[in-house]
């Protein structure tokens, strides 16, 4: 299991898009975030009622792991999903956040210590080139479509968001039960996110089918499976390899886009996605 979890994380990762497919036209993004943290908490306080899951021993835990919520989840999912909804093209937005690993990596030191050698670096880099090969086809880059900073701001702070939150969660709460530990981080982005929800008057749900079924995946697929793996994955691997990971979202997506929704892939699309898997397999050496 512990072989496969990088794949299967990158996997279930990757089927994010599905939610914003279905879910983003009937409900604003934030709202649509509110709705899928109260349904988690809803969903995991009973489970650690049932188990008997264990608390944090002490409260300075379990603040820590509240503020690795907020970063890697309402600050991230915020970002991101505010940005598309201000006109920042998805394919923009993903080379902003794609420069995660990068700054991982160039944080990795001072943070934790971890040392990045010549060959991750290089990795990094030419894994950045690929989903930048990767993108390259997508209608909304081609386009040349101009956007500005309001649109990029939130992009920006995703970015900030889901960077340091890595790192943080590796160097002040790498273990924790994923039970309670999922119940601590997702209370504080609910309380957030209906702050700004409700204070900017920007509820708008339309409880249609496809808005229930991409709740559903993001809720179950996302928030349980793909979440639980990040845990593990930080909590087994250095900063930098985790990180590298993410890398490889928009080449399965781009895949996934082909075989469900018809999206061409271009040769260039397709070497990318080689240089891509290459570089992530080149960061990904020196820790497993």
């Amino acid at each position: 299991m512990q072989r496969i979890a990088p794949w299967l994380f990158v996997l279930l990762w990757s089927t994010g898009f599905i939610g914003a497919k279905f879910g983003l036209p009937h409900a604003d993004p934030l709202a649509f975030l509110l709705v899928r943290y109260c349904a988690v908490l809803a969903l995991v306080l009973p489970l650690v009622w049932i188990t008997r899951a264990p608390w944090p021993a002490d409260l300075r835990t379990a603040l820590h792991i509240g503020v690795a919520g907020l970063l890697v989840q309402a600050t991230y999912l915020g970002g991101v999903f505010s940005a598309i909804a201000l006109g920042l093209p998805s394919g923009v937005t993903s080379l902003i956040v794609g420069l995660q690993p990068l700054i991982t990596a160039a944080l990795a030191g001072l943070a934790l210590g971890e040392r990045v050698s010549p060959r991750q670096w290089t990795g990094l880099v030419l894994a950045l080139a690929g989903v930048a090969l990767v993108l390259s086809g997508r209608a909304d880059l081609a386009a040349g479509v101009r956007v500005d900073f309001v649109q990029v701001l939130p992009a920006l702070i995703a970015l900030a968001g889901i960077s340091i939150g890595t790192l943080y969660q590796k160097r002040f709460c790498p273990v924790f039960d994923l039970r309670t530990g999922t119940f601590l981080q997702f209370l504080p982005s609910a309380v957030v996110t209906a702050i700004i929800v409700f204070a900017g008057g920007r509820w708008r749900v339309d409880w249609q089918p496809e808005f229930l079924f991409a709740l559903g995946w993001l809720t179950l697929v996302l928030s349980f499976g793909a979440m639980s793996l990040l845990h593990q994955l930080i909590r087994r691997g250095s900063a930098v390899a985790v990180a590298s990971l993410f890398y490889l979202t928009p080449v399965v997506t781009a895949v996934m886009a082909y075989a469900l929704f018809g999206e061409r892939l271009t040769p260039l699309q397709l070497g990318g996605m080689a240089l891509a898997v290459a570089g992530v397999a080149a960061a990904r050496g020196r820790a497993r």
